[in-house]
Parts: structure tokens; sequence; C-alpha cells
């Protein structure tokens, strides 16, 4: 199994959540299983999602294991989420992490915001 960091949106988690299988081209991977290794991949995804997102939007990284690289994403790989606890968060502070059963939540009525 391959874990990758996807970077991501709430709108994006909303349609994961719904069904639709998400692409990991700009997924990033961790070099090796080392804590260090796996932040710094959270990181990296964090920041492409917050050029994603846009400023003032909350930044969100899926957490999958799949396969291989390059195979999509369902809900079924996701392992976890990260997501900024507030709109506008500054991009420095780090992410909150969710686990699978509170994805629902996460996207119940997301705007973006």
């Amino acid at each position: 199994m391959t874990r990758l960091y996807l970077p991501a949106s709430l709108e994006l988690l909303a349609r994961l959540h719904a069904g639709e299988a998400l692409a990991t081209t700009a997924a990033v991977e961790a070099d090796d299983d080392s804590e260090d290794s796996e932040y710094a991949a959270l990181l990296t995804a964090a920041e492409a999602s917050a050029e994603l997102v846009g400023a003032g939007r909350r930044r969100v990284v899926v957490v999958a294991e799949v396969g291989r690289p390059g195979d999509p994403v369902t809900v079924r790989e996701v392992v976890a989420v990260h997501v900024d606890i507030e709109t506008g968060a500054d991009p420095d502070d780090d992410l909150a992490w969710f686990a699978t059963q509170e994805i629902g939540q996460l996207v119940q009525g997301a705007d973006g915001a």
C-alpha cells in the first residue's frame, strides 16, 4: 500500500464523500514511513491545498492508502482528513486531524469556507 497526501478543498471532500473518486495527480507521497517524512508530505499537501482553495478558505488534506501511486482515491481508501479548524486560519497553523467517520460532518453544508 502507498500512503498519499492529497491536497483538496471542502467541495472535493464532499464529492469524495458522495462516492466520487478523486484523481491523485497532485498527491504527495512521503519519502518513507517516518513521522518526519509523513509530516513533511502533509505540509507540502497543505501548501498545495492553500493554492487550490485560495486565500481565506479552509485547507484540506485527504490521507489515503492506495494500491499504487496513480490509483484514484475513493472514500474507502481514506484513512484520515486534515482540515483548518476555521476559515482564514494562518497558513503556518497546523491542520486538525479528523477520522473518516467525521467526513460527513465536515462536508455538511460545505461552501468552501
